[in-house]
Parts: C-alpha cells; sequence; structure tokens
C-alpha cells in the first residue's frame, strides 16, 4: 500500500462493544477486513450444548428432513408448545408466553422497526457486539433519549419469553450449519439492498467506480433477488456479505421469510456498490 493512501476504515468505536459472546470481537468481525477475509463465527457454549442435534444432522442427506428435524428440536428443547412447562402462565403475560423465534423473524419482515425487530438487533448487539445505529431514528451513541427507547422496547420484547434470544442462538448456528452443508467452500453471497438515498446512511468514505464504504445497521435485510430489492428503493447496494454474517435465509425456513431470496444480514462496515434501478 502507498504511503500516502490512508488505511481503510475500521468500525469506529462508537458502533461497536468491547465485549461479545462469540469467537472474534466486534473489532475484527465488523470490519472492511472480515467482509474481504472471513472467518467461520461461533457463540459461546451453543454447538457444545446442542451436540446431539448436529450429530443427528450430520446424518441426514435431504435439507428438508434437516430443517423438519431442526423445527422438531427447537420445538421440544424450548417447550414451544407447552409455556407452561417452563412456568410461563398462558394468558398472564398478554400473549408473551407464545412468542419465540419464528414469530420473532415474522415480526421483523412486518415491521422492521417494530417490537420484534429491537429484539433481534438487541440479539446482535449482545452476541457479535455490534451496536444498533438505527431503530426507528438515528441511535447516536448509548447515552441518548433515542437509544433508552430503543432499550426499552428491546426489554419489552424478550419480557416472559422462554430464552427468546438463546433460540436465536440456535437459528442462527444452525443456519451457519446449513450454509456449510450446501455449499461447503462458498465464502460470500452477493446480494441487494434497495435504498432511496445513500445519504440515509453512513458512509464512511467514497471509492472510485461507484463504489463506498457504509456502516450498516447491526442487522439488516438483503435479497438474492436484484429485481426484488429494486421495490425498495431508487439505488441498489450490491454487497459481498461474508456467508458467515447471514442470520436466516428464506430458503431455510420456507413460508416464514417472506418476498424472493431474502436474507437477514449481520452489519458492520462493508464495500458496497451503489447503483441506479
Amino acid at each position: 500500500m502507498d504511503n500516502d493512501t490512508p488505511p481503510p476504515p475500521s468500525l469506529p468505536a462508537t458502533a461497536r462493544l468491547p465485549i461479545n459472546r462469540c469467537n472474534l470481537p466486534a473489532v475484527i468481525l465488523g470490519s472492511l477486513t472480515f467482509q474481504d477475509h472471513p472467518a467461520p463465527l461461533e457463540l459461546d457454549g451453543v454447538r457444545a450444548l446442542h451436540g446431539d442435534l448436529w450429530r443427528h444432522l450430520d446424518g441426514l442427506e435431504e435439507p428438508a428432513v434437516r430443517i423438519h428435524d431442526f423445527m422438531a428440536y427447537m420445538r421440544g428443547h424450548f417447550c414451544l408448545d407447552d409455556p407452561a412447562a417452563c412456568g410461563l402462565a398462558e394468558g398472564e403475560t398478554g400473549g408473551r408466553e407464545r412468542a419465540d423465534y419464528l414469530r420473532t423473524l415474522r415480526g421483523w419482515w412486518f415491521n422492521p422497526d417494530g417490537r420484534e425487530a429491537a429484539v433481534l438487533k438487541g440479539w446482535v448487539e449482545s452476541r457479535f457486539g455490534l451496536i444498533t445505529r438505527f431503530h426507528r431514528e438515528p441511535l447516536p451513541d448509548a447515552e441518548s433519549l433515542a437509544y433508552g427507547r430503543f432499550m426499552q422496547e428491546r426489554a419489552g420484547g424478550v419480557y416472559n419469553t422462554n430464552a427468546l434470544e438463546s433460540q436465536l442462538d440456535l437459528l442462527y448456528s444452525y443456519t451457519q450449519y446449513e450454509l456449510r452443508r450446501r455449499a461447503p467452500e462458498r465464502t460470500h453471497l452477493t446480494l441487494y439492498r434497495g435504498v432511496n438515498r445513500l445519504a440515509d446512511h453512513e458512509v464512511l468514505a467514497r471509492l472510485p467506480g461507484g463504489q463506498a464504504l457504509v456502516l450498516l445497521n447491526n442487522v439488516n435485510a438483503f435479497s438474492a433477488v436484484r429485481e426484488r430489492a429494486d421495490e425498495f428503493g431508487d439505488y441498489i447496494l450490491t454487497v459481498k456479505v461474508p456467508t458467515a454474517k447471514v442470520c436466516c435465509f428464506q430458503d431455510l425456513l420456507p413460508g416464514v421469510l417472506q418476498g424472493e431470496g431474502e436474507h437477514l444480514v449481520i452489519g458492520g462496515v462493508y464495500r458496497v456498490k451503489v447503483s441506479l434501478m
């Protein structure tokens, strides 16, 4: 690199926590370097705690069968069909005893600034150490009133649920398992996101060729189908997303994620290609 060329922007200190619950710190997994040279991400304890599930899935060749058995495992392990078995009295908690990973995903796609979205953004903060940058409004820092409102909604979303964030841990780990099983050599996916104005995002640097370095929110919706992204804005962000940063995707749980080729992606600093529809 030329001595006069500044190093590529890393993840700003205001966008990360000093600790997280996975094998890489936020300053690394949220950086541009990680986009270019990704590594597997492992949430603390999940693989060891659910070893019987992974061994069972290893013996299944059909993705549809693995999906069926994964969802059955989730129902059994977290007592999703029997809240009373976990000490949750049905009807006494305003329906929160029925909140689970599936309802959280559906809630996100219905409203990416709603209560379920706050839960997902808070989960990413806790597990990956990437601070939420936007929830209904910009969240400039952890001392702001806007961030306090976000935290209140996040807390309300996990209150009186059956280990909802642990359900999301297992969902992420299963997503990564399936991505490796289906395409072991793949490290990136080319995904698309429609936006009305690039200025609405945190642009760290402009690059030649219509590219930019952008700090994305800590979790985002992308599509594998460019024409689908066209529906959401006048500009298209084309991004090479590390598979390690995919939380869930439409084909993983058919009928849960809406649209076409939808992916839920962990944020951080990304190099993006900006183009008109």
